[in-house]
């Protein structure tokens, strides 16, 4: 996979990647769950801070709902690395994930709130698979 640098399609800010594969937005294993309102709200909320891409399974399927948040240039030259949260199922929880990226995001400025207790480490495949390593 190429990356291209300094691109005018890409955005300057953090991209924040939803999954949406077998598991993660699902009403079978997450009733009760406003999937496409959590989509639409992290769209409007991010704005002009980056972009939000669904992607099919990230292959943490134990851990659903999983949204990583990539680092911004700015937070990539800090030496920041995608963050990989867990259990994003609650409007806080979503709006904690906004806050933080229009904050900057990984590498510029810290999780708010209790963000950081969804932070984890995805296996090397997951990673592989997502095109982090």
């Amino acid at each position: 996979m190429s990356r291209r640098r300094n691109s005018p399609s890409l955005p300057a800010g953090c991209t924040v990647t939803v999954c949406r594969g077998c598991c993660c937005g699902t009403e079978r294993k997450h009733p009760g769950v406003d999937h496409a309102g959590q989509v639409a709200a992290l769209r409007d909320g991010v704005g002009g801070a980056g972009r939000v891409r669904v992607t099919d399974c990230l292959d943490a399927c134990e851990r659903s709902n999983v949204v990583v948040v990539g680092p911004s240039p700015a937070g990539r030259a800090a030496g920041a690395r995608p963050v990989w949260l867990a259990n994003v199922l609650h409007p806080e929880t979503v709006d904690e994930v906004v806050a933080w990226v229009q904050a900057g995001g990984p590498g510029v400025d810290d999780p708010p709130g209790l963000l950081d207790l969804c932070v984890f480490t995805p296996s090397r495949r997951a990673r592989a698979e997502a095109g982090e390593i």
